[in-house]
């Protein structure tokens, strides 16, 4: 275990708190039915500054002179690490995971109105947990009921998260290879879904390939719950039912990405069932697929958040012009907005430790107020046409629908695609020829 980047975030934090404290718990465990546990996942901002995978777990950082990081964490027990596995205990965990000291999960009650007592402010992610709301608020009158003895309960408390996101947005060197690694990984198994892949097949064993190539090759699995859809299922946007048959002539669209070492990949890829496009397919992925194009050649330093897909956009209404769909000018048909029925969402989001990661968009309600990328940042670039059947669309078109869905680094002077499935209409045909 190499603590080093989750000490340095940790210390971050501290250098930012004043002599204030502040408590950041991780994730319950929750039971699926009966005695079954869903599998195990931390809380995201626990993760990031602890990389500690247990349950029952927080930690406490104590700001000033005497700067602590104090984890509490469950106490060794022979017979659950029979049944569940081992236990770091505190001694070790402290040790391990680079904390200036580590107690059992079971004193926190006891020892947290002394460590917040005679702090000007308390940190703590208000909403984020009803229990840990309770927590805080018992430890808060614990300290409040000792006022006549000369105890000040912290005067002001501050929602952790503010702090937290603004450091997560921008990615460190460890995070961004927990990234890429991601992203390999997942772009390997939507290329061995695409080899796979035959008319007639159910949509859950494309799942299934995409599945054990992520275990295969060491992520711990999926990081959302994933999209396969075939035919005019591509054209519901979270589509994951996955159990209907793929047809011969139809596209199927997979929106899949693993997680590994708690980092998220985000990737869709749309090909042909039988392995080669039609015309008609051809077409409108090649409309897609140069927004996308036109969105990442958008996405450098200094620019609006909003740039890129302001840049896909432009390219999908040129496209929707030259299928017949809408009449007039790019500029007339963006502002009111004549794209809408087949292009419904944004061109993308931050990516990390949640798929759709922390980090405002926006800094204030003005027009022009989006975010500025900065290097570190990491976004998913994902334009998309979907021609639901109805009679505002020729028939040829009914069902058809397309997304491509990459992630990118910003760099220094522009940014870095790290996911690299198959992509062209060359390569996913190549892919496919079953010789």
């Amino acid at each position: 275990m190499h603590h080093q980047p989750y000490s340095e975030r940790r210390q971050q934090v501290l250098s930012r708190l004043g002599d204030g404290v502040a408590v950041v718990p991780t994730a319950p465990e929750r039971l699926r039915n009966h005695d079954a546990h869903y599998p195990y996942r931390f809380d995201s901002y626990f993760w990031y500054l602890s990389g500690f995978p247990e349950p029952e777990a927080a930690i406490v950082l104590v700001g000033g002179k005497n700067a602590r990081s104090i984890l509490f964490c469950r106490e060794k027990d022979d017979e659950r690490e029979i049944w569940d596995g081992f236990r770091y205990g505190p001694p070790t965990a402290a040790e391990a995971f680079g904390f200036s000291e580590a107690y059992p999960i079971a004193s926190l009650e006891q020892k947290l109105p002394e460590l917040i007592a005679n702090r000007s402010v308390l940190w703590h992610s208000l909403g984020h947990d009803a229990d840990w709301d309770r927590r805080i608020a018992g430890a808060l009158n614990a300290v409040r009921a000792e006022s006549r003895s000369g105890t000040r309960a912290p005067g002001e408390i501050r929602d952790l998260r503010n702090l937290l996101d603004q450091m997560r947005l921008t990615k460190d060197a460890h995070e961004i290879d927990c990234m890429r690694r991601a992203a390999d990984i997942a772009s390997a198994g939507h290329a061995c879904a695409m080899r796979a892949c035959r008319p007639g097949m159910a949509e859950y064993e494309l799942e299934a390939e995409l599945s054990y190539e992520f275990r295969r090759r060491g992520a711990n699995g999926h990081a959302y719950t994933p999209i396969v859809a075939g035919g005019a299922n591509a054209c519901i946007l979270h589509y994951i039912e996955n159990n209907r048959l793929l047809a011969a002539h139809s596209l199927v669209l997979i929106d899949a990405g693993c997680e590994l070492s708690g980092y998220a990949s985000d990737i869709t890829r749309t090909f042909p069932v039988n392995g080669r496009f039609s015309p008609v397919q051809r077409d409108v992925y090649e409309i897609v697929l140069a927004a996308q194009q036109a969105a990442i050649a958008a996405v450098r330093p200094g620019v609006s958040f909003t740039d890129y897909h302001q840049a896909a956009l432009r390219v999908l209404t040129q496209g929707l012009i030259d299928l017949k769909l809408i009449t007039g000018s790019i500029d007339g048909a963006i502002e009111s907005e004549a794209y809408k029925p087949w292009y419904m969402h944004r061109t993308g989001h931050w990516l990390g430790l949640d798929v759709h990661d922390v980090g405002e968009y926006r800094n204030g309600t003005a027009a022009d107020d989006w975010v500025r990328l900065t290097p570190g940042m990491t976004l998913t670039v994902e334009p998309g046409l979907y021609f639901r059947p109805g009679a505002n669309v020729p028939k040829a078109l009914h069902g058809v629908g397309v997304r491509i869905e990459d992630d990118l680094l910003l760099t220094a002077d522009g940014c870095m695609v790290y996911s690299s499935a198959p992509k062209t209409i060359a390569e996913i045909e190549e892919v496919m020829r079953h010789d």
